[in-house]
C-alpha cells in the first residue's frame, strides 16, 4: 500500500493535487485542512496518503498529518460514512478539532459540514467515541516555509474562495455570504476560504 509519497508538487486546487514522484505525475485527493499548509508549486511536498480501492476505481488520499490520516481511516470504519463524507469531515475540521468535538458531545459542530445530518452525526458520536483515543494527535506541520502563494486563478480570490466552498457542498449563497464576511483587500484565496469555513462551522 502507499503510505507516503514525497516529490515535486506541479499543481493545487482546493480538493486535489498533482504530486510528481520519481518522473511518476500522482493525483490525490486532499481535505482542506492540508490544502492550506501546502507550499508553492514547484516546490517539494511529503504527503501521508491511504490508498482506497473499489470495484471501479483506486483512489489516493491524501494528508499533511498523520493524526488526520488515522482519523480518515477511522471514519471509514462508520456505518454510513465513505472516503468523500470522511474527506468533508476532516475538510471542516481537523483531527484535534473533531476528537474536542467527540470529547464535547458537539452534535451542532458536525451537523454545520455538507453531508453529514443529525443522524450520521450522532452515529459518528456514538463510534468514535470509544475510538478517537487511537489517534496520535499533533499540529499538522507546515510542508514549506513561507507565504502559500496562490497559482495564478483567472477568477477573483473572492470567486475562487466561493467556488472551493461550493465544490465543498455549500450552498452558492451560504458560500458568497461566508466570503463576504471575511474577505478583505488583498486576502488570498486559500486564507478566505480557511477563515469563510472556520466561520460557516461555528456559526
Amino acid at each position: 500500500m502507499i503510505a507516503r509519497l514525497r516529490g515535486t508538487l506541479i499543481h493545487k486546487t482546493p480538493g486535489q493535487i498533482l504530486l510528481e514522484v520519481g518522473g511518476v505525475g500522482y493525483e490525490v485527493e486532499i481535505p482542506y485542512t492540508t490544502f492550506f499548509v501546502l507550499p508553492e508549486t514547484g516546490s517539494e511536498a511529503l504527503i501521508h496518503t491511504q490508498l482506497v480501492v473499489r470495484e471501479d476505481s483506486q483512489t489516493l488520499f491524501g494528508f499533511a498529518a498523520t493524526a488526520d490520516r488515522g482519523l480518515f481511516r477511522l471514519l471509514i470504519k462508520t456505518s454510513g460514512v465513505g472516503p468523500k463524507l470522511a474527506l468533508a469531515i476532516l475538510s471542516g475540521l481537523s483531527a484535534d478539532a473533531f476528537s474536542r468535538v467527540v470529547e464535547e458531545n458537539n452534535l451542532a459542530a458536525l451537523v454545520k459540514i455538507p453531508g453529514v445530518g443529525k443522524k450520521t452525526a450522532e452515529r459518528l458520536l456514538i463510534e468514535m467515541r470509544d475510538r478517537i483515543g487511537q489517534l496520535e494527535l499533533a499540529a499538522a506541520p507546515t510542508l514549506a516555509g513561507g507565504e502559500i502563494a496562490p497559482d495564478g486563478p483567472r477568477d477573483t480570490p473572492a470567486e475562487e474562495a466561493e467556488s472551493a466552498l461550493i465544490t465543498l457542498g455549500y450552498k452558492p449563497q451560504e458560500a458568497a455570504r461566508a466570503v463576504q464576511q471575511v474577505n478583505e483587500a488583498g486576502m488570498p484565496r486559500e486564507v478566505l476560504i480557511r477563515l469563510a469555513l472556520k466561520s460557516m462551522i461555528k456559526a
